[in-house]
């Protein structure tokens, strides 16, 4: 049999994938393709306002994303902790940096053991560049939470402490607290809190089967790893691979099986530890037989396929009735003697963010009979605007129909809003 290559295969795939995913995670709300606005209390989709008002595409959006979730749970279980969670990655960045400034065997983080640094690197200087390490890497990460609430734009007044209206006073400090909380985990806390309080991991557990990704050890091959325990060492969750189970602390990264297979390579054979899609090969899950029968991946991919194509056809079909601005009127004042209402207020609500021309029309009283106080509007993006509509009070006594109607030629939008207005003219109450 010819020899593997020794290099690792999963390690550097990996890693790549982190990379991305920490490209992706400011990407994402700086191109608005996903965020919240704090300031219109709504969704950002698309770079489009979405609304609660917006149900299909609010409805779609989350069925679709619950529906790949548990998909991606009962497929490949918590591979999301190993490739994708920022808190694994930077907690493994925290050990690579404790180890290069204080020893290959230097560990300081919380696993209830006293910390242990090498004596030829246990100085001042190397402790000062760590901390300065985690230090500017949690102001790294305090800062992405920020462009999923403010555009790039603001994002940078806030780095460089100008002045912007969107941004809250307090927003330093609350910034300067986040900071603190991300030092003290990459910090000391690390997988402590994977290992023993992630509520997600309890999450995935919840929908992982027999047949869900795991890692698969080459039992008849036992004699091959004999007094061996490099897959163990490996392993920065501090489990034996060996002896994977449905509920354990794995977390599908690979990293034990480039171990096992660098070593076993050297020797010219494959490794004996392997991912696998499939049934469990292990008598110790024959008791729970019976709740994986019920559940199985293939009826639970079926299923949520289903679903996940519901939640897509909400999702385009919201797109499709999605209007880029909102036309409401309300009544403004009332006529201290009768309670008449004779003013109204028309507003314009832009859900573009880009500026938008609109221009407001009646319909169903002649035109002396009525006043706009301003026909045509400029909206600034994601803002709004309003006009004031004044009724004659000489209109003729009795309840009167008309229609406001409101363009915008550029983004083909059109809509109206019927009022009922009752008229109590003066000239007929006089003698």
């Amino acid at each position: 049999m010819s020899a593997l290559p020794t290099t690792t295969r999963f390690h550097l795939q990996r890693r790549s994938v982190q990379v991305i995913t920490l490209l992706l995670t400011i990407v994402v709300p700086a191109t608005g393709l996903f965020r919240i606005d704090p300031k219109a209390g709504a969704l950002v989709i698309l770079h489009r306002q979405v609304w609660f008002a917006d149900f299909f595409l609010i409805a779609g959006l989350w069925v679709s994303l619950v529906s790949l979730l548990v998909m991606l749970y009962s497929l490949a279980g918590t591979v999301f902790c190993g490739w994708v969670c920022p808190q694994n990655i930077f907690s493994e960045w925290a050990n690579f940096m404790t180890r290069l400034l204080l020893g290959k065997r230097a560990e300081v983080s919380l696993d209830g053991q006293a910390p242990r640094v090498a004596p030829a690197k246990n100085r001042v200087l190397n402790w000062v560049l760590l901390g300065l390490s985690f230090l500017v890497a949690a102001m790294f990460l305090g800062v992405i939470p920020l462009f999923y609430f403010y555009d790039p734009g603001t994002v940078v007044s806030f780095l460089l402490w100008r002045s912007d209206p969107a941004l809250a006073q307090s927003l330093h400090w609350i910034y300067a607290v986040f900071v603190l909380i991300i030092l003290v985990d990459i910090a000391v806390i690390r997988h402590f809190w994977c290992r023993f309080a992630c509520v997600y991991r309890v999450w995935q557990h919840s929908f992982r089967t027999r047949e869900t990704l795991h890692v698969r050890y080459d039992a008849s091959r036992s004699s091959a790893c004999e007094k061996c325990n490099y897959c163990v060492t490996s392993c920065f969750i501090d489990i034996d691979p060996r002896k994977t189970d449905i509920y354990d602390s794995c977390i599908n990264c690979g990293e034990c099986i480039d171990a096992c297979n660098r070593l076993q390579g050297k020797k010219g054979l494959p490794g004996l530890l392997s991912f696998e899609l499939g049934e469990r090969q292990n008598k110790k899950i024959e008791r729970i037989q019976f709740r994986n029968n019920a559940f199985g991946l293939k009826s639970r991919t079926v299923w949520m396929t289903m679903v996940l194509l519901l939640g897509l056809s909400f999702f385009s079909w919201g797109l499709w009735t999605w209007k880029p601005l909102h036309l409401s009127a309300y009544r403004a004042e009332t006529q201290a003697s009768s309670n008449v209402a004779l003013d109204y207020r028309i507003e314009v609500a832009n859900k573009r963010y880009q500026p938008e021309v609109v221009t407001l029309v009646l319909k169903g009283l002649d035109a002396g009979s009525y006043h706009f106080s301003q026909t045509q509007l400029v909206i600034p993006p994601a803002d709004r605007r309003s006009v004031t509509l004044s009724v004659s009070p000489t209109l003729s006594h009795g309840l009167h129909y008309f229609i406001i109607e409101a363009s915008a030629p550029d983004v083909s939008w059109k809509d109206h809003f019927s009022i009922r207005h009752f008229s109590e003219s003066s000239t007929r109450r006089s003698p």
